[in-house]
């Protein structure tokens, strides 16, 4: 069989994640609007239905310029993600204009050496005529393949996939067939939780907020999570709360319904907020939160 690794990486906010949950066909990742929402490497296994390949997809944080330590380890993620993949899918938005961000990227995954294939996503919200103009100035990058997709509806991605899946090498599975992702329960639950605080939050907030599972209990009839929500500064810990504690109210229930539905099971959630100074830029508190170096 074809087997093996392949990267996804693009600029924050192109879709990354959204497309790893479409291939996958259950979520592993979590997505929201506001760019860097992914901060670790995650990896999602896709199947064929006849058993010819594998692909084990790396959903990555997306490149940018950093502000703090946080920024800067994500970036060298990505660049160790490059280094060790069988092939490259590089994500562009159709409805923004190619810039300086996606042409260093370019740059880096053409250096690589490994064989590209480069997806134009959201096509479905972009309008008439802007996808033309994207694949042909991406013509200049000479990729191993060109593909328009819509990871939200699904559109363009069993195209994708054959693309990917073709430039694999020869080789036996990386993971069991029904294994859809190597992250733990855990992990998934403390990044839905964060997931949605994202949307609701503003400004630097969406950057500065991250979630520690402390304790998760199955009673039988009942899974008890305890989990602290940390943020940098006090004035911080207020918004988070919301007034009358309307938002940590709204955005754990929401936290609650989709983990209830996930494990099918009752779930009682207690959130706690945390101030935790400054964590994104101390790197001992970055190492402690398991954000290495």
């Amino acid at each position: 069989m074809q087997t093996g690794l392949v990267a996804l990486v693009g600029r924050p906010n192109v879709g990354k994640s959204t497309l790893v949950n479409r291939l996958v066909g259950e979520k592993v990742s979590i997505t929201s609007i506001r760019p860097q929402t992914t901060r670790s490497v995650i990896r999602g296994v896709v199947n064929a239905g006849d058993g010819s390949w594998q692909i084990v997809l790396l959903d990555t944080p997306g490149l940018h310029k950093p502000k703090a330590e946080l920024g800067s380890r994500l970036n060298r993620l990505v660049y160790g993600s490059l280094a060790e993949a069988d092939v490259i899918c590089f994500v562009i938005d159709a409805t923004q204009e190619v810039g300086p961000g996606d042409r260093l990227i370019a740059k880096r995954v053409a250096d690589a050496g490994t064989p590209v294939v480069l997806a134009v996503n959201k096509i479905d919200k972009a309008r008439p005529g802007q996808v033309l103009p994207q694949l042909v100035k991406a013509r200049d990058w000479d990729f191993d393949a060109y593909v328009p997709i819509s990871a939200l509806a699904g559109k363009g991605t069993d195209a994708l996939v054959a693309e990917l899946s073709s430039r694999l090498p020869e080789g036996p599975a990386l993971f069991p067939r029904d294994m859809a992702s190597d992250q733990s329960e855990q992990t998934l639950i403390a990044e839905i939780i964060r997931e949605k605080f994202l949307g609701r939050l503003r400004d630097e907030l969406p950057h500065s907020l991250h979630v520690r599972l402390t304790s998760m209990e199955d009673e039988g009839n009942v899974v008890r999570i305890n989990a602290d929500l940390l943020v940098e500064r006090d004035s911080q810990k207020g918004i988070v709360i919301g007034k009358h504690g309307e938002m940590l109210g709204e955005a754990g229930s929401e936290a609650r319904a989709e983990l209830e539905a996930m494990l099918a099971t009752r779930l009682h959630l207690q959130l706690r907020v945390k101030v935790e100074p400054d964590w994104q830029r101390r790197p001992e508190t970055l190492d402690r939160l398991g954000f290495g170096g």
